[in-house]
């Protein structure tokens, strides 16, 4: 994630994202964790009809399509206070005002989560381990890329070095790919393996769930 390269102990950043998975938001408090700064989630509360009224309201060239704002409304799981990931928790209705002071103090006079082994960086398991995440990502992308000139959405295509398989829903961009690329090899430096042959599978099976 490229949020991991912005996050320190001075500056705020606000990612306004569509974190409606509760998983990316676990990710995300992760991060914060790895990063020794603390976090808040805002969630801004509206109903559906509201939703639809607003985006039937924005530029042709930046609607919803009524199949991706159903899409979106299915797959949302709301932030819980209860939960770590989603706490200090705000909730924003439609005329509210900003609670200013408790986000401050949310964000300023509070302690950070104590880092744990899962969110703390590991030791590189060898010295070309850094070498191979970059080579075996770049070259998975390749292959991504140069299939689909002659695929069409609905066909698998394989990847050398595993058994797994991309499913090609749409075509995909380089931008995308290399922007999931940063972010797994962010990701998996936190978490590096000692088998860099399990590289190329992982890859595959993140790029399925984040090209869905």
């Amino acid at each position: 994630m490229g949020i991991f390269w912005l996050l320190n102990t001075d500056d705020i950043i606000i990612l306004d994202s569509l974190n409606y998975i509760k998983g990316y938001r676990y990710e995300l408090y992760c991060i914060t964790k790895s990063c020794k700064t603390p976090h808040c989630v805002l969630f801004c509360d509206i109903s559906k009809d509201k939703a639809k009224e607003w985006n039937s309201k924005r530029p042709e060239e930046e609607k919803y399509s009524d199949e991706i704002l159903e899409a979106l409304f299915m797959r949302f799981e709301e932030p819980n206070p209860n939960q770590r990931w989603d706490s200090p928790l705000f909730v924003i209705q439609t005329d509210d005002t900003l609670p200013f002071q408790q986000i401050e103090d949310a964000l300023f006079n509070r302690k950070p989560p104590p880092p744990n082994m899962a969110t703390q960086n590991q030791p590189l398991s060898s010295t070309n381990f850094l070498y191979e995440l970059d080579r075996i990502t770049q070259e998975t992308n390749s292959v991504i890329m140069e299939t689909q000139k002659t695929g069409v959405p609905g066909d698998f295509i394989s990847i050398p070095g595993t058994q797994e398989k991309i499913q090609m829903i749409r075509v995909y961009t380089l931008a995308e790919l290399q922007r999931h690329k940063r972010q797994f090899i962010t990701y998996t430096k936190m978490h590096p393996v000692e088998d860099t042959s399990k590289i190329t599978s992982m890859f595959v099976q993140y790029l399925n769930n984040c090209l869905r």
